[in-house]
């Protein structure tokens, strides 16, 4: 009599764990919005608006022949490129290029990270309270925990409850508040995170946007980064910092991004990207190249920004908010009352933003609006909110 074979085991369904996409609750909002006389001013989303830079688009036209598989760890020149990029822009002296690896975007190395490093169910992995969504979903992706966490002193509450943290996030420029972490939080997050073998991801995508005089790039200023040897010593292990072009060459359209740091966990991050096809198309390495090798469009982009925020932030202010925006896209901004209250009173103003509820709890009573807009559309928002909401 033949032995029947065991039942499978149920299949996961990796969605099922998954929030609904967060800005599809903004459908109604973007309708009232559009219906205004004057047309609707999004300041919902961080796509840029502004012109793909000429020295960018010469170099994906020069690569445009591409009839061969491009390299999944990107040529040496590129990541050379980008450990020149941090000698030069990031305080980072000392990247082994060997410690770079191009990505599709920034947003899929976030969102598999975890699954890449290996981590499964009952490993955790920390990330900022008030943060991008990705951070979370790309937890639970790879069917692990994820762990709202911004301190030390919470990390190690955690800790001790029994959360093995495996890998930890940090985001500075924040996205959405503008936060930026300075070099002595870095430096107590990294020796906590050594001290117990976790991993840590450092987002840094804001990093050319700094606004406060200790961070404005056109004051001498510096937003540190993970990698920085006040932080970790020259020693690089166990560190990744994500960045992207995307906001500070216009660059969204390419998904032109890299993870730098470690470079054993760049092998390790290399092997299985080689296996599962993830590569950066050669163009878009050679256009990446061309925008991490030209400073001056990247300080044109920042003035851009900074003139819209100088137009948005007083008016908001007038409107009765306030407003935080140390670095970054983005002014986070609050009124004291439920976020969605506020997302309808300014989308029946034709001005759309994103409620702060789409990065955690503690972001409620928050909006985040972003500095994309047109120049045109950007000045239509003091009128709009002119004797307030």
């Amino acid at each position: 009599m033949t032995t029947p074979a065991p039942a499978a085991a149920p299949r996961r369904r990796v969605g099922a764990s998954l929030p609904d996409f967060p800005w599809d609750s903004l459908a109604a909002a973007k309708a009232t919005a559009a219906a205004h006389p004057g047309g609707i001013v999004d300041l919902s989303v961080g796509t840029p608006v502004d012109p793909t830079p000429q020295v960018v688009q010469e170099a994906l036209r020069a690569a445009a022949d591409a009839p061969g598989y491009p390299q999944t760890w990107g040529t040496a020149p590129l990541r050379e490129s980008v450990a020149a990029w941090f000698a030069r822009r990031r305080g980072v002296p000392d990247l082994d290029p060997d410690g770079v690896l191009p990505t599709v975007g920034s947003k899929e190395l976030v969102a598999w990270l975890p699954l890449q490093l290996g981590l499964g169910p009952g490993d955790v992995v920390a990330h900022p309270a008030v943060a991008y969504p990705t951070y979370d979903v790309g937890a639970r992706l790879a069917g692990a925990v994820p762990l709202p966490a911004d301190t030390v002193e919470q990390l190690d509450a955690a800790w001790e409850a029994g959360a093995r943290v495996r890998l930890l996030w940090l985001n500075s420029p924040s996205n959405p508040t503008g936060e930026v972490l300075g070099l002595g939080q870095l430096r107590a997050l990294v020796t906590w995170a050594r001290e117990r073998d976790v991993v840590v991801a450092s987002d840094e995508c804001y990093a050319e946007l700094g606004w406060d005089e200790p961070h404005d790039a056109a004051r001498g200023g510096l937003v540190p980064s993970v990698l920085d040897p006040r932080v970790c010593d020259g020693d690089h292990t166990g560190l990744l910092v994500a960045y992207s072009t995307s906001k500070q060459s216009n660059l969204a359209g390419y998904r032109a991004a890299f993870a730098a740091g470690d470079p054993a966990l760049v092998r390790e991050l290399l092997e299985v990207r080689k296996h599962a096809g993830t590569i950066v198309p050669w163009p878009v390495q050679a256009a990446l190249r061309a925008a991490l090798s030209d400073d001056a469009h990247v300080d044109a982009q920042r003035e851009r920004y900074r003139a819209r925020r100088q137009v948005l932030r007083p008016a908001l202010e007038a409107a009765g908010f306030r407003v935080s925006s140390a670095a970054g896209l983005y002014l986070w901004s609050t009124r004291d009352e439920g976020a969605r209250a506020t997302v309808d009173a300014l989308a029946a103003r034709g001005v759309l933003v994103a409620p702060g509820d789409f990065y955690g709890a503690a972001g409620a009573r928050h909006v985040r609006v972003a500095l994309t807009a047109t120049d045109e559309r950007t000045a239509q928002v003091p009128g709009r909110l002119a004797g307030g909401l």
